[in-house]
């Protein structure tokens, strides 16, 4: 009488904020080393292909931050954009570094060198949002987004784009409203805000290695 019986587990639910954890997740096991019985790993580094299929997923984390963080999301998605184009040509990041540092346009607008800079911050911004977001007792994503911002992008903008973000941060979802839009529980939001950040440190610092290995300061 228990042919027709099956067992069912419940179907996974892919958030927004999961599927752009486990893509740098895959992202970070990239880089790291391969042990000796295995592929040999590819000396010319991460290739630029597989950053930027990881990176156009975390848009959506912008756009549930609401107007504040409406300029970042747009420079974000253009800067990304133009790396994907770049992808196409180009097979790693260190190529496009390579060609900048010798034309000598790593700083110029609209390089890739200089995109690909801008866009590793708005992934180290979503970072320290997430990181000040869990620090905070009372969890305010207006303290956390304005605390993230000052250390992470305010250096680099200019004072009409820092004015107009700070005011913004009065229109930041609250707690609960980003939650829902992330379509995330209490328990499930911090697990996976967690797995972003420790996935997305080795990326970053790895991006930044690439600019200071090549003589490039990193303050700009």
């Amino acid at each position: 009488m228990f042919e027709d019986a099956v067992c069912t587990t419940p179907a996974r639910v892919n958030t927004p904020l999961s599927v752009i954890t486990e893509a740098f997740e895959d992202l970070a096991d990239l880089l790291k080393p391969q042990r000796s019985d295995e592929i040999e790993e590819d000396e010319d580094g991460l290739r630029l292909d597989d950053f930027c299929s990881a990176c156009t997923h975390v848009s959506v984390l912008f756009n549930c931050l609401g107007f504040a963080f409406k300029f970042a999301e747009m420079e974000y998605i253009a800067k990304v954009k133009d790396l994907v184009e770049a992808s196409k040509t180009f097979d790693t990041l260190q190529n496009i570094l390579d060609l900048d540092v010798e034309k000598e346009t790593v700083k110029t607008p609209g390089s890739h060198s200089r995109n690909l800079r801008r866009v590793r911050q708005g992934l180290d911004l979503i970072r320290a949002i997430f990181e000040q977001f869990l620090i905070a007792d009372d969890y305010s994503l207006k303290d956390a987004a304005t605390t993230a911002y000052t250390e992470v992008c305010a250096p680099f903008h200019t004072w009409a784009v820092r004015t107009a973000v700070y005011a913004g941060m009065y229109t930041l979802p609250t707690r609960d409203q980003l939650l829902l839009r992330l379509n995330e529980t209490d328990q499930s939001v911090e697990k996976n805000m967690r797995r972003y950040m420790e996935a997305s440190r080795p990326i970053i610092e790895y991006i930044d290695k690439l600019y200071i290995e090549r003589n490039i300061k990193l303050d700009w």
